[in-house]
């Protein structure tokens, strides 16, 4: 739907940009306790996301999987038992803990599982999803300044964070992950309803949601 579409008008910053954009805008949702604005702009950068990994070519799905074997990526426990514990520092290699997701509402389940929604508030799941898309962005500035290996690892290791924040702030709200996707995307690009996308460069740099 975007791959040609992205490679031939947007660099890998062009595309970071734009799902930060919506993460925000999917945070002032969140500020403004309006559940559609905030599930509608957080699907938006959840597709340059995608876009995102698909031109790094990194496999969100494996990469989510290393970072969370059905457990806490930190305390190695499902639920979660950082805060109890007060758990500072990550484990290391976590040991998983049954069968890995296959399917988007299978993540979506894992990650309740892990991060229970009532073990936190709506706004603090909203803060660390930011977080951890700064982190991100902070993750693919540090491997386009120095093309090291060890810090490409650490795009996957973050774009995984990301993905389990994104989960968390749609469980807290109760959104169906996989039905809301394939309802925005069932006709092809949520705009212009055509795969590949023929959304023009001006049309997508001033598209508000």
């Amino acid at each position: 739907m975007y791959g040609l579409h992205n490679d031939r008008y947007y660099t890998t910053p062009d595309i970071l940009v734009h799902m930060q954009r919506f993460c925000m805008r999917g945070l002032k949702g969140i500020r403004k306790n309006d559940k559609e604005r905030t599930a509608l702009n957080l699907f938006i950068a959840l597709s340059w996301f995608m876009s995102l990994m698909n031109q790094l070519h990194i496999d969100l799905q494996e990469a989510v999987a290393e970072r969370f074997p059905n457990a806490c990526s930190y305390c190695g426990e499902r639920p979660c038992v950082c805060k109890a514990k007060k758990i500072q520092k990550r484990k290391g290699k976590v040991a998983g803990r049954g069968k890995k997701p296959k399917t988007i509402a299978e993540f979506q389940a894992m990650f309740e599982a892990i991060y229970p929604a009532s073990s936190r508030t709506l706004e603090h799941a909203g803060i660390h999803l930011g977080e951890e898309v700064g982190e991100l962005a902070e993750a693919i500035q540090r491997f386009r300044s120095g093309r090291k290996t060890g810090d490409f690892d650490n795009i996957a290791k973050e774009a995984a964070d990301v993905t389990s924040c994104m989960f968390g702030v749609f469980n807290s709200w109760d959104v169906d992950v996989a039905r809301e996707l394939s309802s925005m995307f069932s006709f092809n690009c949520h705009a212009c309803r055509k795969a590949p996308c023929v959304c023009d460069f001006q049309f997508v740099e001033n598209f508000r949601s």
